[in-house]
């Protein structure tokens, strides 16, 4: 294999594992959204779900769509955001 083909596939499994990341958090950010549906907490924060996956679907990006580090802050700030409001539940 030439070095060409070996920083290839290391890149392409890079961009796998950010891309499946990425979905993971966006799974577990439906996930806490709809615990807090069912709980009955009014989401004063929908804003901050609907914006975390417009970033993560849409295609204009901090950094190029192949390297996934920045929608992955964005979801993790919205999950956390969405978990602090789980937290203050009854």
């Amino acid at each position: 294999m030439s070095e060409l083909q070996i920083l290839v596939a290391v890149a392409v499994v890079l961009v796998a594992l950010t891309l499946g990341a990425a979905i993971v958090l966006a799974v577990r950010l439906v996930r806490a959204r709809g615990a807090l549906r069912k709980a009955g907490v009014p989401l004063t924060r929908k804003w901050v779900f609907w914006a975390a996956l417009g970033y993560l679907v849409l295609p204009v990006d901090l950094l190029p769509d192949p390297v996934y580090l920045d929608d992955i802050g964005v979801l993790l700030m919205a999950l956390r955001s969405l978990n602090s409001a789980e937290e203050k539940l009854p």
